[in-house]
């Protein structure tokens, strides 16, 4: 009886904290950086996709936009596939993170041009 009840006791531990680590999938963040295209900005990818590249205490991070409505109107009209390394554009851009095969990847719910 008591292996069952240390069984079950671990069960319900590692049940409660995979929940939480699933909670922290769905925080929104905003970050501010400087926006352009994976492909041909960065010519790290085969396709377009959106790149927000921010840097922090000297520390760059490179977030990839998963590719949704929000993302794609934002391609073309805020001038992602036109930026550059040399000339990007400034953007904030709010919405959900994870880690996907080493990579951040930020699900965009909203993109605006950041005028600071």
């Amino acid at each position: 009886m008591r292996k069952v009840l240390a069984l079950l006791a671990a069960g319900v531990l590692f049940s409660g904290l995979g929940l939480l680590r699933a909670d922290e999938g769905d925080k929104k963040i905003t970050i501010e950086g400087d926006g352009m295209c994976a492909k041909c900005a960065l010519k790290e990818t085969k396709t377009c996709q959106n790149v927000v590249i921010v840097t922090k205490d000297g520390e760059k991070k490179t977030y990839y936009l998963a590719k949704n409505k929000t993302a794609k109107d934002a391609h073309g009209s805020m001038g992602f596939c036109r930026a550059s390394k040399d000339k990007p554009v400034k953007v904030k851009v709010t919405g959900t993170c994870k880690k996907e095969d080493g990579k951040l990847v930020l699900t965009a719910s909203k993109i605006e041009k950041d005028e600071e």
